[in-house]
């Protein structure tokens, strides 16, 4: 079942600043999870709760693999899917998954963006 993408706020002023370079060369993005309610205002994964590590879920979460696409003056980011298998025991729990950009350390280390 696809879900709601929620940007956070000042992602927007960052991609206006250069801070995400995007482009599959270009920054790291990552998926994480955590089970505390994410808000718009946030701008760093460091305000963020992220679940526990172990049983097959690694902190700081997974690569995406990251690329954008660019048609009729619509750029799309693209990412592969990541799944997570539980070993030894459960994964979790968590509620809602975190997309962030890994590479910068200015002006926010970890931005995040939806």
């Amino acid at each position: 079942m696809a879900q709601a993408f929620n940007k956070f706020q000042d992602f927007v002023e960052q991609l206006c600043s250069g801070v995400h370079n995007l482009k599959a060369a270009g920054d790291l993005c990552k998926i994480m999870l955590t089970n505390t309610a994410p808000t718009a205002g946030m701008a760093a994964l460091s305000e963020i709760t992220e679940i526990g590590a172990g049983f097959g879920y690694t902190a700081g979460g997974e690569d995406v693999q990251n690329d954008i696409s660019e048609t009729a003056g619509t750029a799309t980011m693209l990412g592969t899917d990541v799944v997570w298998t539980a070993a030894g025991g459960t994964i979790g729990p968590f509620r809602y998954v975190v997309l962030y950009n890994d590479t910068p350390t200015t002006p926010v280390v970890d931005p995040l963006i939806g």
